[in-house]
């Protein structure tokens, strides 16, 4: 699945109230520990992210403390003891057996020692698969068993809608939107490579005017630097967000497309500005274009509560209405 049906999956979970443990699957970097994380933020839960392949058995059971003449196990002060929210223990699969085992009293039967985890927290973990070139192990049949289990898939679009939310750099997306395979393909001869997380770490990069190559590698920032020269040469967006971009041709180098595209819809905020774009684009690009553009103004409307305002630029221009309409119905019929 995506990352967006893997979060709605997930929340759907949290509103069902679904104490049943659930295992998130996928490779490094596509957002797993990310998608736990929005879905405690915007379900008021608390998180306890856990890293298990960075603990010891005795982190998680506890430490044995003579007490009356007995051994008694005192908990880790990390683990939860009331409240609501998400035990997330990250990396599962690459802790060693004997803290697999311990995790495996928590999945199983909610307890570990004397410890005994709080009604209203659920427990979620995640991992990495073998074809992922992760150093993991076998998890047992009998923890395995007692998780629900989702696969999660790079996909730009999803990436796409989070990275608009999340300010990621114009034109690091304007550049996956032109080749999306670079979006994540690892490279096990080389320590940087891109995926999801590293372009994220890539536009902070971008935004200090550093080289990228330390986030996705020196082949891939090659190519970025080559797109940057064609996003450079775009004609000037602020004319055309300005309503004055008539005299303005819409390129036929899918590059630029791309580059323009993108570049109009980061810079169309105000009411009247998406208004211009989008009646220039009506005027000047096939209609896969418009669509992308609709794309991202809606995933920052999305972020930024503002789904009115979409809806009354579109009430108000029977253009746009009516663009939008032929859309969904291509959409329902495919």
């Amino acid at each position: 699945m995506t990352p967006n049906e893997l979060k709605d999956n997930l929340s759907r979970l949290v509103a069902c109230d679904l104490q049943t443990a659930a295992m998130l699957w996928g490779p490094p970097g596509v957002g797993k520990s990310s998608i736990v994380a929005q879905v405690a933020e915007e379900n008021n839960m608390k998180l306890v992210d856990l890293r298990l392949s960075q603990l010891a058995p005795t982190d998680l059971r506890g430490l044995p403390v003579a007490k009356d003449g007995r051994s008694t196990w005192y908990p880790p002060e990390f683990l939860p003891t009331s409240g609501k929210g998400i035990l997330f223990l990250d990396e599962i699969n690459m802790a060693p057996p004997t803290l697999q085992g311990i995790a495996q009293q928590l999945v199983l039967d909610r307890r570990v020692g004397n410890y005994e985890i709080p009604e209203g927290w659920l427990v979620w973990a995640a991992g990495n698969r073998k074809e992922d070139r992760a150093s993991v192990f076998d998890m047992p049949a009998p923890l395995a068993n007692r998780f629900l289990h989702f696969e999660v898939q790079i996909e730009f679009d999803s990436f796409r809608s989070w990275a608009i939310q999340n300010n990621i750099h114009e034109q690091i997306l304007a550049f996956l939107a032109f080749r999306p395979d670079l979006l994540h393909k690892p490279n096990p001869s080389q320590p940087a490579w891109p995926s999801p997380r590293s372009w994220e770490m890539a536009s902070k990069l971008h935004d200090a005017k550093l080289s990228l190559a330390p986030a996705v590698g020196k082949g891939v920032e090659g190519e970025f630097t080559a797109f940057i020269k064609v996003y450079n040469e775009v004609p000037d967006l602020d004319k055309i967000i300005e309503g004055n971009g008539q005299k303005i041709k819409f390129s036929k180098d899918p590059s630029t497309r791309y580059a323009v595209t993108f570049g109009l819809s980061v810079r169309a905020i105000q009411t009247e500005k998406i208004t211009n774009a989008l009646q220039w684009l009506l005027d000047k690009a096939d209609p896969e274009w418009i669509q992308l553009f609709i794309h991202n103004i809606l995933d920052r409307a999305v972020a930024t509560n503002k789904l009115g305002t979409i809806a009354n630029i579109i009430k108000a221009n029977p253009r746009i209405k009516d663009f939008i309409q032929s859309y969904r119905e291509t959409l329902l019929a495919a």
